[in-house]
Protein backbone atom coordinates (compact mmCIF):
# COMPACT_ATOMS: atom_id res chain seq x y z
CA UNK A 1 0.00 0.00 0.00
CA UNK A 2 2.77 2.36 0.90
CA UNK A 3 4.75 1.45 -2.21
CA UNK A 4 1.71 2.06 -4.43
CA UNK A 5 1.12 5.46 -2.86
CA UNK A 6 4.77 6.41 -3.29
CA UNK A 7 4.72 5.29 -6.93
CA UNK A 8 1.63 7.37 -7.62
CA UNK A 9 3.28 10.37 -6.03
CA UNK A 10 6.30 9.93 -8.27
CA UNK A 11 4.21 9.52 -11.43
CA UNK A 12 2.08 12.64 -10.85
CA UNK A 13 3.79 15.92 -11.79
CA UNK A 14 3.67 18.75 -9.30
CA UNK A 15 0.65 21.05 -9.38
CA UNK A 16 2.65 23.97 -10.71
CA UNK A 17 3.74 22.02 -13.78
CA UNK A 18 0.19 20.77 -14.44
CA UNK A 19 -1.26 24.28 -14.26
CA UNK A 20 -2.13 25.52 -17.72
CA UNK A 21 -0.68 28.85 -18.67
CA UNK A 22 -2.37 31.35 -20.93
CA UNK A 23 -0.81 30.95 -24.36
CA UNK A 24 1.24 33.90 -25.57
CA UNK A 25 -0.94 34.04 -28.68
CA UNK A 26 -3.79 35.55 -26.67
CA UNK A 27 -1.57 38.42 -25.51
CA UNK A 28 -0.68 39.05 -29.16
CA UNK A 29 -4.40 39.10 -29.97
CA UNK A 30 -4.99 41.65 -27.19
CA UNK A 31 -2.30 44.01 -28.52
CA UNK A 32 -3.55 43.52 -32.10
CA UNK A 33 -7.12 44.28 -30.95
CA UNK A 34 -6.09 47.59 -29.37
CA UNK A 35 -4.01 48.53 -32.41
CA UNK A 36 -6.77 47.77 -34.92
CA UNK A 37 -9.48 49.52 -32.96
CA UNK A 38 -7.22 52.58 -32.80
CA UNK A 39 -6.58 52.44 -36.55
CA UNK A 40 -10.32 52.29 -37.15
CA UNK A 41 -10.81 55.34 -34.94
CA UNK A 42 -8.22 57.22 -36.98
CA UNK A 43 -10.25 56.48 -40.13
CA UNK A 44 -13.42 57.91 -38.61
CA UNK A 45 -11.96 61.41 -38.17
CA UNK A 46 -11.84 62.64 -41.82
CA UNK A 47 -15.61 62.49 -42.20
CA UNK A 48 -15.99 64.65 -39.10
CA UNK A 49 -13.68 67.31 -40.56
CA UNK A 50 -15.84 68.14 -43.58
CA UNK A 51 -18.01 70.85 -42.01
CA UNK A 52 -15.32 72.44 -39.78
CA UNK A 53 -12.82 72.70 -42.66
CA UNK A 54 -15.49 74.04 -44.99
CA UNK A 55 -16.41 76.75 -42.47
CA UNK A 56 -12.82 77.73 -41.64
CA UNK A 57 -11.06 77.55 -45.02
CA UNK A 58 -14.06 77.87 -47.35
CA UNK A 59 -12.98 74.71 -49.18
CA UNK A 60 -15.72 72.99 -51.14
CA UNK A 61 -17.14 69.78 -49.74
CA UNK A 62 -16.10 68.09 -52.96
CA UNK A 63 -12.48 69.03 -52.32
CA UNK A 64 -12.61 67.78 -48.75
CA UNK A 65 -14.47 64.67 -49.87
CA UNK A 66 -11.71 63.96 -52.39
CA UNK A 67 -9.19 63.73 -49.56
CA UNK A 68 -11.51 61.34 -47.71
CA UNK A 69 -11.86 59.26 -50.88
CA UNK A 70 -8.08 59.01 -51.19
CA UNK A 71 -7.97 57.88 -47.57
CA UNK A 72 -10.59 55.17 -48.21
CA UNK A 73 -8.95 53.98 -51.42
CA UNK A 74 -5.48 53.74 -49.90
CA UNK A 75 -6.90 51.92 -46.88
CA UNK A 76 -8.00 49.13 -49.19
CA UNK A 77 -5.13 49.17 -51.71
CA UNK A 78 -2.38 49.28 -49.06
CA UNK A 79 -3.57 46.13 -47.27
CA UNK A 80 -2.12 43.45 -49.62
CA UNK A 81 1.24 45.24 -49.84
CA UNK A 82 1.29 45.63 -46.05
CA UNK A 83 0.70 41.88 -45.65
CA UNK A 84 3.66 41.21 -47.96
CA UNK A 85 5.81 43.73 -46.06
CA UNK A 86 4.98 41.89 -42.83
CA UNK A 87 6.35 38.70 -44.40
CA UNK A 88 9.51 40.61 -45.35
CA UNK A 89 10.22 42.82 -42.32
CA UNK A 90 7.95 41.44 -39.60
CA UNK A 91 4.64 42.48 -38.11
CA UNK A 92 6.10 44.61 -35.33
CA UNK A 93 8.19 46.86 -37.57
CA UNK A 94 5.45 47.45 -40.14
CA UNK A 95 2.81 48.30 -37.52
CA UNK A 96 5.15 50.58 -35.55
CA UNK A 97 6.04 52.52 -38.71
CA UNK A 98 2.35 52.69 -39.70
CA UNK A 99 1.40 54.21 -36.35
CA UNK A 100 4.19 56.76 -36.68
CA UNK A 101 2.98 57.71 -40.17
CA UNK A 102 -0.56 58.19 -38.83
CA UNK A 103 0.71 60.41 -36.02
CA UNK A 104 2.71 62.46 -38.53
CA UNK A 105 -0.21 62.88 -40.92
CA UNK A 106 -2.67 63.78 -38.17
CA UNK A 107 -0.32 66.15 -36.36
CA UNK A 108 0.67 68.08 -39.48
CA UNK A 109 -2.94 69.02 -40.22
CA UNK A 110 -2.84 71.50 -37.34
CA UNK A 111 -0.63 73.80 -39.46
CA UNK A 112 -2.19 73.24 -42.91
CA UNK A 113 -3.45 76.22 -44.89
CA UNK A 114 -4.12 74.72 -48.35
CA UNK A 115 -6.33 71.91 -49.63
CA UNK A 116 -3.41 69.95 -51.09
CA UNK A 117 -1.98 69.68 -47.58
CA UNK A 118 -5.19 68.00 -46.43
CA UNK A 119 -4.86 65.59 -49.37
CA UNK A 120 -1.29 64.85 -48.31
CA UNK A 121 -1.90 64.51 -44.57
CA UNK A 122 -5.28 62.82 -44.16
CA UNK A 123 -5.53 61.40 -47.66
CA UNK A 124 -2.05 59.99 -48.25
CA UNK A 125 -0.32 59.60 -44.87
CA UNK A 126 -3.26 58.54 -42.71
CA UNK A 127 -4.61 56.39 -45.56
CA UNK A 128 -1.30 54.54 -45.93
CA UNK A 129 -0.85 54.16 -42.17
CA UNK A 130 -4.34 52.91 -41.40
CA UNK A 131 -4.30 50.65 -44.47
CA UNK A 132 -1.18 48.95 -43.12
CA UNK A 133 -3.21 47.96 -40.05
CA UNK A 134 -6.30 46.83 -41.97
CA UNK A 135 -7.88 43.39 -41.76
CA UNK A 136 -4.97 41.87 -43.70
CA UNK A 137 -2.94 42.60 -40.55
CA UNK A 138 -5.52 40.60 -38.57
CA UNK A 139 -5.30 37.77 -41.10
CA UNK A 140 -1.50 37.66 -40.79
CA UNK A 141 -1.63 37.48 -36.98
CA UNK A 142 -4.32 34.79 -37.08
CA UNK A 143 -2.47 32.63 -39.60
CA UNK A 144 0.86 32.79 -37.76
CA UNK A 145 -0.25 32.40 -34.16
CA UNK A 146 -3.21 30.00 -34.41
CA UNK A 147 -4.03 26.66 -35.94
CA UNK A 148 -7.19 26.32 -33.83
CA UNK A 149 -9.81 28.96 -33.01
CA UNK A 150 -8.95 30.90 -36.15
CA UNK A 151 -12.56 31.77 -36.79
CA UNK A 152 -13.03 33.09 -33.26
CA UNK A 153 -9.82 35.14 -33.40
CA UNK A 154 -10.61 36.62 -36.80
CA UNK A 155 -14.06 37.52 -35.45
CA UNK A 156 -12.56 39.33 -32.45
CA UNK A 157 -10.11 41.30 -34.56
CA UNK A 158 -12.72 42.12 -37.19
CA UNK A 159 -15.00 43.48 -34.47
CA UNK A 160 -12.18 45.80 -33.42
CA UNK A 161 -11.91 47.23 -36.93
CA UNK A 162 -15.60 47.76 -37.58
CA UNK A 163 -16.62 48.94 -34.13
CA UNK A 164 -13.75 51.37 -33.76
CA UNK A 165 -15.05 53.36 -36.72
CA UNK A 166 -18.47 53.81 -35.12
CA UNK A 167 -17.89 53.79 -31.36
CA UNK A 168 -15.37 56.62 -31.44
CA UNK A 169 -17.54 58.86 -33.61
CA UNK A 170 -19.49 60.37 -30.67
CA UNK A 171 -16.29 61.06 -28.69
CA UNK A 172 -14.42 62.67 -31.57
CA UNK A 173 -17.46 64.65 -32.66
CA UNK A 174 -17.83 65.93 -29.07
CA UNK A 175 -14.18 67.09 -29.07
CA UNK A 176 -14.68 68.89 -32.39
CA UNK A 177 -17.94 70.49 -31.26
CA UNK A 178 -16.58 71.69 -27.92
CA UNK A 179 -12.92 72.40 -28.68
CA UNK A 180 -12.57 72.78 -32.48
CA UNK A 181 -11.15 70.22 -34.91
CA UNK A 182 -7.46 70.75 -34.10
CA UNK A 183 -7.60 69.14 -30.62
CA UNK A 184 -9.24 66.10 -32.24
CA UNK A 185 -6.40 65.84 -34.76
CA UNK A 186 -3.81 66.17 -31.98
CA UNK A 187 -5.67 63.52 -29.94
CA UNK A 188 -5.42 61.07 -32.82
CA UNK A 189 -1.69 61.79 -33.24
CA UNK A 190 -0.95 61.27 -29.53
CA UNK A 191 -3.05 58.10 -29.41
CA UNK A 192 -1.10 56.64 -32.33
CA UNK A 193 2.24 57.42 -30.70
CA UNK A 194 1.07 56.00 -27.35
CA UNK A 195 0.42 52.59 -28.91
CA UNK A 196 3.90 52.28 -30.49
CA UNK A 197 5.75 51.15 -27.29
CA UNK A 198 3.17 48.42 -26.62
CA UNK A 199 3.47 47.19 -30.20
CA UNK A 200 7.25 47.13 -30.06
CA UNK A 201 7.42 45.31 -26.72
CA UNK A 202 4.47 42.90 -26.95
CA UNK A 203 3.63 42.25 -30.61
CA UNK A 204 5.97 39.41 -31.52
CA UNK A 205 6.23 38.45 -35.17
CA UNK A 206 6.03 34.67 -34.81
CA UNK A 207 5.52 32.06 -32.04
CA UNK A 208 9.04 30.77 -32.72
CA UNK A 209 10.40 34.14 -31.50
CA UNK A 210 9.32 33.23 -27.97
CA UNK A 211 9.96 29.50 -28.29
CA UNK A 212 6.32 28.46 -28.52
CA UNK A 213 4.13 26.52 -30.91
CA UNK A 214 1.15 28.24 -32.54
CA UNK A 215 -2.01 27.88 -30.49
CA UNK A 216 -3.45 24.43 -31.15
CA UNK A 217 -0.40 23.18 -33.09
CA UNK A 218 0.93 19.69 -32.37
CA UNK A 219 4.48 20.39 -33.51
CA UNK A 220 6.82 23.33 -33.22
CA UNK A 221 6.71 25.58 -36.31
CA UNK A 222 10.00 27.28 -37.23
CA UNK A 223 9.90 30.90 -38.25
CA UNK A 224 9.95 31.21 -42.04
CA UNK A 225 12.71 33.14 -43.73
CA UNK A 226 11.94 36.73 -44.78
CA UNK A 227 10.30 36.93 -48.19
CA UNK A 228 12.01 39.57 -50.37
CA UNK A 229 10.25 41.70 -52.99
CA UNK A 230 7.11 42.61 -51.05
CA UNK A 231 5.48 44.63 -53.84
CA UNK A 232 6.33 42.04 -56.48
CA UNK A 233 4.96 39.24 -54.31
CA UNK A 234 1.69 41.11 -53.66
CA UNK A 235 1.17 41.57 -57.40
CA UNK A 236 2.25 37.99 -58.19
CA UNK A 237 -0.27 36.62 -55.69
CA UNK A 238 -2.96 38.86 -57.21
CA UNK A 239 -2.29 37.67 -60.77
CA UNK A 240 -2.25 34.06 -59.61
CA UNK A 241 -5.47 34.33 -57.60
CA UNK A 242 -7.21 36.31 -60.36
CA UNK A 243 -6.99 33.25 -62.60
CA UNK A 244 -9.29 31.34 -60.25
CA UNK A 245 -13.05 31.61 -59.98
CA UNK A 246 -13.28 31.67 -56.16
CA UNK A 247 -11.23 34.88 -56.04
CA UNK A 248 -13.76 36.80 -58.12
CA UNK A 249 -16.67 35.38 -56.17
CA UNK A 250 -15.03 36.34 -52.87
CA UNK A 251 -14.11 39.78 -54.19
CA UNK A 252 -17.61 40.31 -55.55
CA UNK A 253 -19.38 39.31 -52.34
CA UNK A 254 -17.02 41.41 -50.25
CA UNK A 255 -17.51 44.42 -52.53
CA UNK A 256 -21.24 44.12 -51.82
CA UNK A 257 -20.42 43.84 -48.13
CA UNK A 258 -18.55 47.16 -48.26
CA UNK A 259 -21.29 48.72 -50.37
CA UNK A 260 -24.01 47.78 -47.86
CA UNK A 261 -22.05 48.82 -44.74
CA UNK A 262 -19.39 51.56 -45.05
CA UNK A 263 -20.68 52.89 -48.35
CA UNK A 264 -24.40 52.76 -47.57
CA UNK A 265 -25.32 52.81 -43.87
CA UNK A 266 -22.24 54.55 -42.47
CA UNK A 267 -22.31 57.24 -45.19
CA UNK A 268 -25.99 57.74 -45.96
CA UNK A 269 -27.98 56.62 -42.92
CA UNK A 270 -27.69 59.94 -41.09
CA UNK A 271 -28.78 62.14 -44.06
CA UNK A 272 -31.55 59.64 -44.89
CA UNK A 273 -32.82 59.77 -41.31
CA UNK A 274 -32.57 63.55 -41.40
CA UNK A 275 -34.75 63.55 -44.55
CA UNK A 276 -37.43 62.00 -42.31
CA UNK A 277 -36.85 64.76 -39.70
CA UNK A 278 -34.90 62.63 -37.25
CA UNK A 279 -32.34 64.73 -35.31
CA UNK A 280 -28.75 64.24 -36.46
CA UNK A 281 -27.60 63.44 -32.91
CA UNK A 282 -30.18 60.65 -32.65
CA UNK A 283 -29.12 59.16 -36.00
CA UNK A 284 -25.43 59.32 -35.01
CA UNK A 285 -26.23 57.57 -31.73
CA UNK A 286 -27.95 54.78 -33.65
CA UNK A 287 -24.77 54.27 -35.69
CA UNK A 288 -22.81 54.00 -32.44
CA UNK A 289 -25.25 51.31 -31.28
CA UNK A 290 -24.49 49.41 -34.50
CA UNK A 291 -20.83 49.52 -33.51
CA UNK A 292 -21.59 48.07 -30.08
CA UNK A 293 -23.62 45.13 -31.38
CA UNK A 294 -21.10 44.51 -34.14
CA UNK A 295 -18.68 43.26 -31.48
CA UNK A 296 -21.15 40.56 -30.43
CA UNK A 297 -22.14 39.63 -33.98
CA UNK A 298 -18.63 39.37 -35.39
CA UNK A 299 -17.22 37.34 -32.50
CA UNK A 300 -20.23 35.02 -32.71
CA UNK A 301 -19.65 34.71 -36.46
CA UNK A 302 -16.07 33.66 -35.78
CA UNK A 303 -17.34 31.00 -33.38
CA UNK A 304 -19.82 29.77 -36.01
CA UNK A 305 -17.08 29.72 -38.67
CA UNK A 306 -15.08 27.23 -36.59
CA UNK A 307 -18.10 24.91 -36.57
CA UNK A 308 -20.17 25.41 -39.74
CA UNK A 309 -19.64 25.63 -43.49
CA UNK A 310 -18.46 29.21 -44.24
CA UNK A 311 -20.21 29.33 -47.65
CA UNK A 312 -23.59 28.73 -46.04
CA UNK A 313 -22.88 31.25 -43.31
CA UNK A 314 -22.09 33.90 -45.93
CA UNK A 315 -25.28 33.11 -47.82
CA UNK A 316 -27.37 33.45 -44.66
CA UNK A 317 -25.69 36.71 -43.63
CA UNK A 318 -26.16 38.39 -47.02
CA UNK A 319 -29.72 37.14 -47.43
CA UNK A 320 -30.81 38.46 -44.03
CA UNK A 321 -29.04 41.75 -44.67
CA UNK A 322 -30.85 42.17 -47.99
CA UNK A 323 -34.24 41.51 -46.39
CA UNK A 324 -33.60 44.05 -43.64
CA UNK A 325 -32.66 46.75 -46.18
CA UNK A 326 -35.93 46.19 -48.02
CA UNK A 327 -37.81 47.14 -44.84
CA UNK A 328 -35.71 50.21 -43.98
CA UNK A 329 -37.72 52.77 -46.06
CA UNK A 330 -40.84 52.12 -43.97
CA UNK A 331 -38.90 52.21 -40.69
CA UNK A 332 -37.38 55.69 -41.04
CA UNK A 333 -39.35 58.21 -38.97
CA UNK A 334 -38.87 61.50 -37.06
CA UNK A 335 -38.24 59.65 -33.80
CA UNK A 336 -36.62 56.41 -32.68
CA UNK A 337 -39.19 53.63 -32.27
CA UNK A 338 -38.96 49.89 -31.40
CA UNK A 339 -38.92 48.54 -34.99
CA UNK A 340 -36.04 50.92 -35.83
CA UNK A 341 -34.15 49.76 -32.74
CA UNK A 342 -34.67 46.16 -33.87
CA UNK A 343 -33.23 47.02 -37.30
CA UNK A 344 -30.21 48.74 -35.73
CA UNK A 345 -29.49 45.80 -33.39
CA UNK A 346 -29.86 43.29 -36.22
CA UNK A 347 -27.70 45.30 -38.62
CA UNK A 348 -25.07 45.66 -35.93
CA UNK A 349 -24.97 41.89 -35.43
CA UNK A 350 -24.63 41.40 -39.20
CA UNK A 351 -22.38 44.43 -39.90
CA UNK A 352 -19.15 42.58 -40.74
CA UNK A 353 -20.10 39.07 -39.64
CA UNK A 354 -19.09 38.22 -43.22
CA UNK A 355 -15.38 38.65 -42.49
CA UNK A 356 -14.59 35.44 -40.52
CA UNK A 357 -16.13 33.09 -43.13
CA UNK A 358 -14.52 35.11 -45.95
CA UNK A 359 -11.14 34.75 -44.23
CA UNK A 360 -11.75 31.03 -43.77
CA UNK A 361 -12.50 30.62 -47.47
CA UNK A 362 -9.34 32.55 -48.39
CA UNK A 363 -7.30 30.22 -46.18
CA UNK A 364 -8.98 27.18 -47.70
CA UNK A 365 -8.43 28.31 -51.28
CA UNK A 366 -5.01 29.99 -51.13
CA UNK A 367 -3.11 28.60 -48.14
CA UNK A 368 0.04 30.53 -47.22
CA UNK A 369 -0.87 33.38 -49.57
CA UNK A 370 -4.30 33.79 -47.97
CA UNK A 371 -3.42 36.98 -46.02
CA UNK A 372 -2.29 38.74 -49.22
CA UNK A 373 -5.29 37.42 -51.17
CA UNK A 374 -7.57 38.66 -48.42
CA UNK A 375 -5.87 42.03 -48.69
CA UNK A 376 -6.94 42.24 -52.34
CA UNK A 377 -10.43 41.04 -51.42
CA UNK A 378 -10.50 43.81 -48.81
CA UNK A 379 -9.56 46.28 -51.55
CA UNK A 380 -12.71 45.23 -53.41
CA UNK A 381 -14.64 45.88 -50.17
CA UNK A 382 -13.39 49.49 -50.15
CA UNK A 383 -14.07 49.95 -53.87
CA UNK A 384 -17.65 48.80 -53.33
CA UNK A 385 -17.97 51.18 -50.38
CA UNK A 386 -16.59 54.11 -52.38
CA UNK A 387 -18.90 53.47 -55.35
CA UNK A 388 -22.07 53.31 -53.25
CA UNK A 389 -21.01 56.30 -51.15
CA UNK A 390 -20.87 58.29 -54.40
CA UNK A 391 -23.80 56.72 -56.25
CA UNK A 392 -26.04 56.92 -53.19
CA UNK A 393 -25.63 60.68 -53.14
CA UNK A 394 -26.33 60.88 -56.88
CA UNK A 395 -29.50 58.83 -56.44
CA UNK A 396 -30.64 61.10 -53.61
CA UNK A 397 -30.14 64.16 -55.82
CA UNK A 398 -31.91 62.49 -58.75
CA UNK A 399 -34.93 60.87 -57.08
CA UNK A 400 -35.33 63.11 -54.05
CA UNK A 401 -35.11 60.23 -51.57
CA UNK A 402 -32.97 57.23 -50.68
CA UNK A 403 -35.70 54.61 -51.23
CA UNK A 404 -34.26 53.32 -54.51
CA UNK A 405 -30.84 53.01 -52.84
CA UNK A 406 -32.18 50.74 -50.08
CA UNK A 407 -34.04 48.51 -52.54
CA UNK A 408 -31.08 48.26 -54.93
CA UNK A 409 -28.73 47.40 -52.07
CA UNK A 410 -31.14 44.71 -50.88
CA UNK A 411 -31.04 43.19 -54.35
CA UNK A 412 -27.24 43.26 -54.36
CA UNK A 413 -27.17 41.40 -51.04
CA UNK A 414 -29.43 38.72 -52.51
CA UNK A 415 -26.98 38.34 -55.40
CA UNK A 416 -24.10 38.06 -52.91
CA UNK A 417 -25.92 35.23 -51.11
CA UNK A 418 -26.15 33.26 -54.37
CA UNK A 419 -22.50 33.99 -55.22
CA UNK A 420 -21.38 32.62 -51.85
CA UNK A 421 -23.20 29.34 -52.42
CA UNK A 422 -21.50 28.66 -55.77
CA UNK A 423 -17.91 28.98 -54.44
CA UNK A 424 -16.47 25.55 -55.08
CA UNK A 425 -14.66 23.74 -52.31
CA UNK A 426 -11.07 22.67 -52.86
CA UNK A 427 -10.62 18.93 -53.10
CA UNK A 428 -7.95 18.81 -50.39
CA UNK A 429 -10.05 20.80 -47.92
CA UNK A 430 -12.73 18.08 -47.74
CA UNK A 431 -10.29 15.58 -46.26
CA UNK A 432 -8.85 18.22 -43.94
CA UNK A 433 -12.32 19.12 -42.64
CA UNK A 434 -13.07 15.44 -42.02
Amino acid sequence: MTQTTEAAAVEQPPKSSRRRRVHRAWFVVAVTFVTIIGAAAFRSVPGLLIDPLHDEFDWSRGTIGAAVSVNLALYGLTAPFAAALMDRFGIRRVVAVALTVIALGSGLTVWMTAAWQLMLCWGLLVGLGSGSMALAFAATVTNRWFTERRGLVSGILTAASASGQLIFLPLLSWIIERHDWRPAAVTVALAALAVVPFVWLLLHDHPADVGQKPYGAVEFVPKPAPVPGAARRALTVLFSAARTGPFWLLAGTFAICGASTNGLIQTHFIPAAHDHHMPVTAAASLLAVIGVFDVVGTIASGWFTDRFEPRRLLAVYYALRGVSLMFLPILLAPSVHPPMIFFIVFYGLDWVATVPPTLALCREQYGEDSAIVFGWVLASHQIGAALVAFLGGVARDTFGSYDVVWYASGGLCAAAALMALVIRRRAGSVAAAA
